[in-house]
């Protein structure tokens, strides 16, 4: 599937000796593997090629994944190739120098919210944008060299955005590729370990979390974490918004989202919308952000336009239960 534009994809990479590789804005495992796994795979095929990502910041909880590179001066840009990974419109792409490359290319795994790039690889069925770049390299691996820091990053990134494999994106394929990472060696015991191990202190947050969740007349749980509540339990704010996945297993919700306030001077809140079955990625899109079927983030400005939101849900969640048998 897509032979043409990866073949397209590979030419270019080959054509240039200085890449950029972007990611979008509140960085999660896939966008950072993604990155880092490509960068590990042109580096090791081609060693002298110039290869950068160059973000604002790393997530917390993926520092282990390696540092970023240095900034470098924008004429650096000008003249190379950028490719943009995981982010579905340019308004979330992390660094705005994205701009200033000769030429873009778009991979990614979103429900296309806008066309942007030269070209563009899009399968929105895949469970992560990891899962396209092994792809890729299976496609050329009479070509391309897979090491073992690039099988982690990538395996990474699959495990994160797959919720450990148990999502709906989750096919025959997914688990092929894999395969190939695990093939190459990937230390599963230690990347769990980094990856959810949890602090005590953070235990006691999530006991907080049972206390304060609640849930609307239809099934969609919700919390609200607001800033008070992240200076007690001394969370960032990647660990406040990690907590939506302790939502997911309520008999009868099958939708959850969480709220967190970022503290800001515009009073942003974050939005994390996840389900099983229904689709809620129009009800992200209608609160400025869009995401997958079944996994989305949005943001509001304030709490009418949280109660907004939840009433949104609620109707939709109230329609799927009446027209659908099969959601327990």
């Amino acid at each position: 599937m897509n032979y043409e534009v990866k073949k397209a994809i590979l030419d270019k990479i080959k054509e240039y000796d200085r890449i950029f590789l972007f990611r979008h804005i509140r960085n999660d495992g896939d966008c950072v593997g993604a990155t880092k796994g490509l960068k590990e795979i042109i580096k090791a095929t081609w060693p002298d090629k110039e290869v950068y990502i160059i973000d604002t910041e790393l997530a917390k909880n993926l520092e282990f994944m390696g540092p970023e590179d240095e900034p470098v001066e924008e004429s650096a840009y000008e003249g190379a190739l950028g490719i943009v990974l995981d982010t579905a419109s340019e308004a979330r792409i992390s660094n705005p120098n994205y701009k200033l490359c000769k030429e873009l290319i778009k991979i990614d795994h979103h429900i296309p919210l806008e066309n942007y790039g030269d070209l563009a690889w899009v399968e929105e069925e895949r469970s992560s944008c990891c899962e396209m770049v092994v792809d890729f390299y299976q496609t050329f691996s009479d070509e391309l060299i897979l090491n073992k820091d690039a099988a982690a990053h990538l395996y990474t990134g699959m495990v994160t955005d797959s919720g450990r494999f148990k999502y709906d994106g989750v096919t025959g394929e997914t688990l092929r590729c894999a395969a190939t990472l695990l093939d190459v060696g990937v230390k599963t015991d230690i990347l769990f370990a980094r990856l959810y191990l949890e602090a005590f202190e953070y235990l006691k947050f999530k006991a907080h979390i049972y206390n304060r969740m609640e849930v609307t007349e239809n099934g969609v749980a919700y919390i609200y974490i607001d800033r008070a509540m992240q200076e007690e339990f001394n969370l960032t704010l990647e660990q406040a918004s990690a907590c939506i996945g302790n939502l997911d297993s309520i008999r009868g919700c099958i939708c959850w989202i969480a709220f967190i306030e970022t503290g800001d001077e515009k009073n942003t809140i974050r939005v994390r919308l996840r389900s099983r079955f229904v689709h809620i990625n129009h009800i992200a899109e209608n609160h400025n952000g869009g995401g997958h079927a079944c996994a989305s983030g949005a943001t509001v400005y304030s709490r009418e336009e949280v109660d907004a939101l939840l009433s949104e849900a609620d109707a939709t969640v109230a329609e799927y239960k009446a027209t659908h048998e099969e959601w327990l």
